[in-house]
């Protein structure tokens, strides 16, 4: 039976490239790493993040909704102005 290492977010975090733990606490809560409870602990297993990363689950995290800036039609150009007079 081959063992499966456990990591912390913080060492899923450098695993994973560097990433922020924060990322990956992101990635956990949104559904796409899976985590494994000891005691009070989280902890990642090794097999879950090579999975996350052949899939390729990651990205950029959403962060904060931003809101997006209303839509306005395009207004025609005035000829006379676009030259000068």
């Amino acid at each position: 039976m081959s063992e499966d290492r456990l990591f912390s977010v913080k060492a899923a975090a450098a695993y994973l490239g560097g990433v922020s733990a924060y990322t990956v606490a992101a990635w956990m809560s949104q559904g796409g790493l899976r985590r494994t409870k000891v005691g009070s602990r989280t902890m990642i297993r090794q097999s879950e993040l090579q999975r996350f990363v052949a899939e390729g689950d990651g990205g950029k995290s959403p962060g904060r909704p931003r809101p997006q800036a209303p839509e306005q039609p395009e207004q025609p150009q005035d000829e006379t102005q676009s030259l000068g007079t």
